[in-house]
């Protein structure tokens, strides 16, 4: 796809998912030694980085997940709303949730023993739902990015690729040889989104430029994320647990996790409410940019049952709402007077976020720079709503679009709808 046709989707879901969630740690980074808390290695271990890290590679032993189902899984995604999928085929820690024929540190050589990409492609494809590659950079199992008998402190290689060439060619060239293997033999991949952005020139330069006309050789309709490097190769930016304050000048796109972690770390996880999701993705549609809903299941391979209930509650509100979402762009006043505004073709959109079981107003009122409308709907009421029009109210021009609103029952948001 074009990045057009991707800032049109809006909304997409990541899924994080592999052996750790036995243990229910944090993806990979409780092998790095850094001292952020999200690389605290439970306390059995904390004094025994090897010993951790020799129990952690261990875990493939007994990763059998009996309740993994990605129908299920594609199924309430594509309910909620959610256009594309991005899949974690390989996090820090090395272990590929493919078939890889490049490593033995694999999902189909565990007692589940499926090629748990291509089922959940293959299930998000079915659902029309896009496929994305997630792919990590550097790879904390090959001895080749970190080697066994030397320190490493850190996330970066613990060795120097410029000393040591041919050891950094083995593993540029495994990385390569890895995406060659997503890229020509799991379908329609409309997006590669490259992670651990420290693996970057000049010191661990992986020749991006290559492996971005490769990728886009073998999938001529592919956005190459290389996220964090803002360069040629970075189709669009990927803030992290946040989103931008205003409008910005260049696609991109928020990655927040409806829970505290990437996937379902135990059965006491909190999730954020529907009207939160809601909230959060009318702000990031009128800032301009996508939403990408982080969630994973447990070690069952189950997604919860709270976390199905939320996509249900999500998609409801689309199913209503959408056209205020879908295929909008940013259009000024962008937010004011308590709304938010976007815009698709002749349409405007104001936005009014609802708090949790708040009714609506009885009456709204805004200004507005732009031409009179021919009529003001308020989606998800059949009934004509009554509008006033007032001209030229301040010295900038705006004029005022006073709404008596109907009773309706509303959840999470209204959406007016300006017609021309």
């Amino acid at each position: 796809m074009n990045i057009d046709e991707w800032q049109d989707l809006k909304f997409g879901v990541i899924i994080h998912w592999g052996p750790y969630s036995q243990w229910g740690v944090f993806e990979s980074w409780t092998l790095c030694q850094e001292p952020d808390p999200w690389c605290a290695r439970p306390a059995q271990w904390a004094d025994d980085p090897a010993g951790y890290q020799k129990a952690y590679e261990m875990l493939p032993d007994t990763f059998d997940a009996p309740a993994f189902d990605p129908g299920s899984w594609a199924a309430s995604c594509a309910a909620a709303g959610m256009k594309y999928a991005v899949f974690t085929t390989k996090h820090h820690d090395g272990f590929a949730m493919y078939d890889t024929a490049l490593s033995e540190y694999k999902v189909t050589n565990t007692p589940l023993g499926r090629d748990v990409t291509r089922e959940v492609f293959d299930a998000f494809r079915a659902r029309g739902v896009s496929a994305g590659v997630y792919f990590s950079k550097p790879d904390w199992h090959s001895d080749d990015y970190w080697i066994r008998d030397r320190p490493h402190p850190d996330r970066f290689a613990n060795y120097s690729p410029a000393e040591e060439p041919a050891r950094w060619q083995r593993f540029k060239d495994f990385t390569h040889g890895q995406i060659r293997e997503l890229l020509s033999g799991y379908g329609p991949v409309d997006i590669l989104w490259l992670d651990g952005g420290w693996v970057r020139e000049p010191r661990e330069d992986l020749d991006m430029p290559a492996l971005a006309t490769e990728a886009r050789s073998l999938q001529p309709q592919i956005l190459v994320v290389d996220r964090e490097v803002h360069g040629p190769q970075e189709a669009y930016r990927t803030p992290e647990q946040t989103l931008p304050d205003e409008v910005q000048p260049f696609p991109w796109e928020s990655c927040i996790t409806l829970g505290p972690m990437w996937y379902t770390a135990g059965p006491d996880e909190t999730y954020k409410s529907v009207t939160e999701i809601v909230h959060l993705l009318c702000r990031v549609t009128v800032r301009g940019g996508n939403l990408l809903l982080g969630l994973g299941p447990d070690h069952t391979g189950a997604i919860p049952d709270a976390v199905h209930q939320r996509l249900a509650g999500i998609g409801a509100w689309l199913d209503v709402h959408g056209g205020a979402i879908y295929g909008t762009r940013p259009i000024a006043p962008f937010e004011r007077d308590g709304l938010l505004f976007t815009a698709k073709d002749r349409d405007v959109y104001a936005i009014g976020l609802l708090a949790a079981e708040q009714d609506l107003p009885t009456e709204i009122s805004f200004h507005w720079p732009g031409e009179k409308p021919e009529r003001v709907d308020l989606l998800g009421v059949d009934d004509a709503v009554a509008w006033r029009w007032q001209a030229s109210l301040d010295t900038h021009g705006s004029q005022m679009i006073s709404v008596t609103m109907p009773k309706a029952l509303i959840e999470h948001a209204y959406v007016l709808a300006l017609r021309y």
